[in-house]
């Protein structure tokens, strides 16, 4: 579904990706995991077109996206919940889902799609008309993660879903983006500073170091890998 192939992308004159390599095939959850600075978040805002990249392809359902547009990016079907969540915190959960809703036969749908998201999240059914800057750092998280989902999309990015998120919700983060995958048929590709759950949640991972690929193999085999292991699990610090 999404082939990336030698992509560099820079930021002025500091090169932040170095000719990464990586697919994500129809229906998988990928992990890509790596120490701050890395430059996963610069990969996830490459895809989604926010970033240019300066060199190689980026092809998505058999298109090349690397000279789209954002906007003709989640039209064609990715939609990706950025770091921080960025919700709009002045508006209230609804109208922070209705905009998510816009880019769908223009917001046709959101009766039914709503629903969903409540279904996968039922404390935003609680909040419909509470603006979205007085929720908790999970329930702006369950918002942002249900705002992508408004767009219907076939790819569904996240970028460090955890973090700043109370332990207690965490599991329940992940538990909706396995039921994400699961039932609602959407390809992962996650961005995540928790190593451990996201090698357990998906299928496959991909290590960056550098703004290079330096690992990949199954989030089983990743999680056993010795290097991966010292880098990443051990104690839980990065």
């Amino acid at each position: 579904m999404l082939n990336i192939s030698k992509v560099e992308t820079f930021y002025g004159n500091i090169q932040a990706l170095r000719g990464v390599d990586i697919k994500v095939n129809n229906g998988e959850i990928v992990a890509l995991i790596g120490s701050n600075g890395a430059g996963k978040s610069t990969l996830l805002m490459t895809i989604s077109g926010v970033n240019k990249a300066a060199k190689g392809t980026i092809n998505f359902d058999n298109k090349n996206i690397e000279n789209l547009p954002p906007h003709e990016i989640v039209n064609l079907g990715i939609s990706q919940v950025p770091e921080g969540r960025r919700i709009f915190s002045r508006l209230t959960v609804e109208d922070n889902l209705r905009l998510g809703a816009s880019s769908n036969n223009k917001g046709k749908n959101f009766d039914e799609d709503s629903k969903e998201v409540y279904d996968l999240f039922p404390v935003l059914r609680d909040r419909l008309t509470q603006r979205g800057g007085t929720l908790s750092g999970g329930e702006q998280q369950m918002l942002a993660i249900g705002r992508a989902m408004m767009a219907r999309p076939k790819m569904l990015l996240l970028d460090e879903p955890s973090l700043g998120i109370a332990p207690k919700l965490v599991n329940q983060i992940f538990i909706s983006i396995k039921n994400i995958n699961k039932e609602k048929g959407v390809t992962v590709f996650l961005v995540e500073q928790n190593a451990k759950k996201a090698l357990e949640l998906a299928d496959r991972g991909y290590v960056l170091v550098n703004g290079n690929i330096n690992l990949e193999g199954s989030g089983k085999d990743l999680l056993n890998n010795p290097d991966v292991q010292s880098a990443y699990l051990e104690g839980g610090k990065k």
